[in-house]
């Protein structure tokens, strides 16, 4: 899509002032990614205009289509969130700056920076849901094109993409997203699925299209004679809802009939009841398949009645009846609903809606009590990624909780002083004990008394979801926090003195200040009582406190460094045996011990590198083993060597190399023929297969060199119902 059909879409519900500004936005944005190319081979201003177009598809409003444009400037080219916000004003700016990635601070690891990023991106959605909406539109847009990224790369970002930003979709209520990103995840994770699932579906499918229109045929016949005008069709499940149902529920997928849905959709709420009156006139419903999603709406706003009936050969079907207005919901969920379309600018949804989507507010709650991001991320997935339980007070009110939740957590859910103060809890009217676990449809009541003496350390391990241990943490930080000061300074003297320190030379006032700042603390005492109720650890304070040491630890390691590698690099004395190369020379020099690593098992022909090993020669890598050194690590880095191989190399070398295929009799026999032909040498053979009937092989074969190796990947992938063959690194 190009500019002007952007601009024409957006002009069915925007003014045209606000065509103007996104005009300005993305003149900006082309100017600022000019002479950029994606992996594709595309010009990257392509990239934001797709992400601006889905979101002129949900009709979001000027602001949002706006920074979509704009999402990538500040972290793909020299424009800086300052820039932005001279040129576009403040809001744009902030959501911009959300989308951000922290690229440019260091960090300890890759992990660390990307629990970091989640953190920022999280906060920023939690101040303004369109931070959000926009990145699952550029994530979408990432998914469609990651043909072009490498393998890895590929299942990494599947991978994520399932993790975190499915979730988040279907928290958020956008199914029409959700489902995209879910089937494209499966593609790449379990191509072999995903493709038999597809191709089975497509078998099926032909033979159900005609019963399902025999079906909307009698239905679109009785709405007519009972007055109620509605919109019928067939819709498809989706390949990764499938997938899941076999592997949930150990089923084969001549076992799931609901491959193809009835929606129904009408005008008002009396025609979706009238409307279901008339199925169950018509066919027999199953008893336990009714679910009214209308009177009880789900915690991402999704609306609609669902019943599966018996239909006239003997099969169920579903049919989906709601409103039109229940359907524009179930596609886009919150982005259905916002406050700009009554004339204001806020970035939050109205009334009732912002009430549902109460899990924001307890995001920023969880970022100002959770100091470590890996921590933030762990709670986050916890608490809001998991599937959800629905239970109800007394009056009738509903809670949604992580599923495995306990009392415990839903007296924290419904005030935190009704958690503290809780002594027991009553589920469907009977005294359980608060590690009781709640299903759906619980009615739970909570016994309190003023004269509780508040939590018990045992609840931070009852406690099923990180909203109720945060909360149950802050009344020990709070009630005793003479207590947790005094262990605090017990903990960090415990620690000193494990390390062979002497407490009174480190635990100085101006010492331990330093720290403080250093986290971020107020001052010691705070610090203190943060190691003592376990929002720190005493480890991480000594850490900081030795930091100095450290580092001349690590000088002097350095200077040992360099010694042992003058000392390698030396010529040897002519009387000195010649050490075996394996076919490998250490760039400039001669007679050094080389072995090679287990972890990636280098052939001729892969990129390698060196580390020297402390006593034991220089290890060979390839250069992409995830067990190499960064430079960030300092010392370590510092023994990576340039290594090559030799002109010509006799050895042969173990590489173990992983099958996967459609288990069938004889299958394995046919992979150790193919590589019995290759004149290849087997070393070790193991194979499985699991409950999806997907035969998985181990081989370690004896190879020459990297053509060799592709020779026999080759002739293994040409054996009949094969799906894929892969080198593996350990």
């Amino acid at each position: 899509m190009g500019m002007e059909q952007l601009l024409e879409k957006a002009s069915t519900y925007m003014k045209e002032q606000d065509l103007q500004r996104v005009s300005e936005a993305y003149e900006y944005a082309e100017e600022a990614h000019r002479g950029q190319l994606r992996k594709s081979g595309e010009p990257y201003i392509l990239h934001p205009l797709a992400v601006a177009e889905m979101l002129v598809q949900m009709q979001m409003d000027v602001v949002t289509v706006m920074a979509a444009l704009l999402h990538d400037v500040v972290e793909d080219t020299n424009v800086t969130v300052e820039d932005v916000k001279e040129r576009f004003g403040e809001t744009i700016a902030g959501l911009v700056d959300g989308l951000t990635k922290l690229e440019k601070i260091q960090f300890r690891s890759k992990e660390e920076q990307q629990n970091e990023n989640y953190r920022k991106m999280f906060v920023a959605m939690a101040n303004d849901i369109r931070v959000i909406l926009i990145k699952l539109a550029d994530r979408l847009h990432n998914m469609r094109t990651l043909k072009f990224q490498s393998e890895e790369s590929q299942r990494r970002i599947a991978h994520e993409t399932l993790e975190i930003y499915c979730p988040i979709a279907h928290r958020l209520g956008i199914s029409a997203i959700k489902w995209e990103m879910e089937d494209i995840a499966l593609r790449f994770l379990n191509p072999q699925q995903y493709y038999r699932i597809a191709n089975l579906m497509k078998k099926k499918r032909t033979e159900r299209e005609q019963y399902i229109d025999d079906l909307i045929g009698r239905i679109r016949e009785k709405l007519e004679e009972m007055g109620i005008q509605g919109d019928i069709s067939g819709r498809p499940k989706h390949i990764y809802s499938i997938f899941k149902k076999m592997t949930m529920r150990n089923k084969q997928f001549n076992e799931i009939y609901d491959l193809l849905a009835i929606r129904i959709l009408v005008d008002n709420v009396k025609d979706c009841y009238a409307t279901l009156g008339i199925i169950h006139t018509l066919w027999k419903p199953m008893p336990g398949r009714f679910k009214d999603y209308i009177a009880m709406p789900k915690a991402n706003m999704y609306q609609s009645l669902h019943t599966t009936v018996v239909g006239p050969t003997g099969e169920p079907t579903e049919v989906q009846i709601r409103t039109w207005d229940m359907h524009r919901t179930s596609e886009y969920g919150i982005a259905a609903h916002w406050a700009y379309k009554e004339g204001k600018d806020t970035g939050v949804v109205q009334g009732t809606f912002r009430d549902k989507m109460n899990w924001f507010r307890e995001i920023i709650e969880l970022q100002q009590e959770t100091r470590d991001a890996a921590e933030f991320m762990e709670s986050l997935k916890m608490d809001f990624f998991t599937d959800l339980v629905f239970v109800f007070t007394p009056k009738g009110e509903v809670f949604e909780l992580p599923a495995g939740s306990v009392p415990l957590d839903f007296a924290y859910r419904v005030h935190t002083e009704v958690g503290n103060r809780t002594i027991g809890a009553k589920v469907n009217g009977r005294i359980v004990p608060l590690d009781h676990k709640l299903k759906t449809g619980d009615i739970v009541e909570i016994l309190t008394s003023k004269h509780s003496y508040g939590p018990s350390q045992d609840w931070l391990k009852i406690a099923q979801s990180s909203h109720a241990r945060s909360k149950i943490k802050a009344w020990f930080k709070k009630e005793k926090r003479e207590e947790n000061v005094a262990k605090g300074w017990d903990a960090v003297e415990r620690e000193l003195k494990r390390l062979a320190l002497e407490p009174s030379d480190w635990m100085s006032d101006d010492k331990l200040q330093e720290v403080a700042r250093k986290f971020t603390f107020n001052d010691v005492e705070d610090m203190m009582s943060a190691i003592g109720f376990g929002g720190i650890t005493a480890a991480q304070i000594v850490t900081r406190l030795t930091e100095k040491l450290r580092k001349e630890a690590e000088e002097a390691q350095q200077i040992q460094l360099t010694s042992e590698v003058k000392e390698m690099k030396a010529p040897a004395s002519p009387e000195k045996r010649t050490r075996p190369s394996h076919g490998v020379k250490v760039k400039g020099v001669d007679n050094l011990l080389v072995r090679f690593a287990r972890c990636c098992n280098p052939v001729p022909g892969d990129d390698i590198i060196g580390y020297i090993t402390r006593g034991r020669g220089v290890s060979v890598h390839r250069s992409d083993c995830p067990n190499l050194p960064t430079a960030s690590e300092g010392e370590e880095a510092a023994r990576v060597i340039e290594v090559e191989w030799a002109e010509s190399v006799e050895a042969s070398y173990s590489v173990e190399i992983e099958i996967l295929g459609h288990d069938r009799r004889g299958l394995l026999n046919e992979v150790l023929q193919a590589v019995s032909e290759s004149k290849t040498n087997i070393a070790a053979v193991s194979g499985r297969s699991d409950r999806n009937k997907v035969a998985i092989m181990h081989l370690t074969i004896l190879i020459r060199n990297k053509e060799h190796l592709q020779s026999v990947v080759d002739k293994i992938k040409r054996v009949k119902d094969i799906f894929s063959v892969q080198r593996l690194m350990q």
